[in-house]
């Protein structure tokens, strides 16, 4: 049967609502809300992780869990795009927004590359997750972002970090990467609450 990793997407905040590039910000009160009363729809895991942003966090413990938190799982790091929309970097850095959709490999606000980000959380995926703390998990639920969750879902199906866009994840939505380090298969991506 292999590894079962159930990604959560993080509960909405101000920034998603809004479409901009996410910068470290709490959960909104509908984001907070919905989280605790999913609750109880967490998948059962031998361990729980998420990324040690606030807003992971603060889902991750509106779901009741107790995770361990992991820096591998940390959102990209966007730079100076960090917490503006699309449209205000298409109206300030129209060259640099143009070159990063065109080449995933550059960053030209300052942060990370999205091939950069596959890399990352493909080598977290392929761990695989509590290496080192006794034996392998068999079921694991990591709480991130929802570009983590795209990463995640491009690596393991070998598409590549021009993919990561073409995938949608909802706040508070699942995906269950089943499989062993570099042979996954997406079973499922469900929908979330917001």
């Amino acid at each position: 049967m292999g590894v079962r990793i159930h990604l959560v997407c993080h509960a909405s905040t101000d920034a998603v609502r809004a479409a901009r590039f996410a910068a470290d910000e709490p959960l909104d009160e509908i984001g907070a809300r919905q989280a605790a009363e999913a609750g109880p729809d967490v998948p059962r895991h031998d361990v729980a992780f998420c990324a040690p942003s606030v807003r992971c966090r603060s889902s991750a413990e509106a779901l009741g869990l107790t995770p361990v938190v992991d820096p591998r799982l940390t959102g990209c790091d966007y730079g100076a795009w960090a917490g503006r929309s699309l449209d205000e970097v298409a109206a300030t850095d129209p060259e640099g927004l143009g070159e990063w959709l065109a080449e995933p490999s550059r960053a030209p606000h300052g942060g990370e590359s999205l091939t950069d980000l596959v890399s990352r959380v493909g080598a977290w995926i392929d761990g695989p997750p509590g290496e080192g703390d006794g034996p392998a998990p068999r079921a694991v639920v990591a709480v991130v972002d929802a570009v983590v969750v795209r990463a995640a879902v491009a690596h393991a199906l070998g598409a590549g970090p021009r993919a990561v866009w073409r995938i949608d994840v909802d706040p508070l939505s699942t995906t269950l990467l089943v499989g062993e380090p570099g042979r996954w298969s997406l079973r499922a991506l469900q929908p979330g609450r917001g």
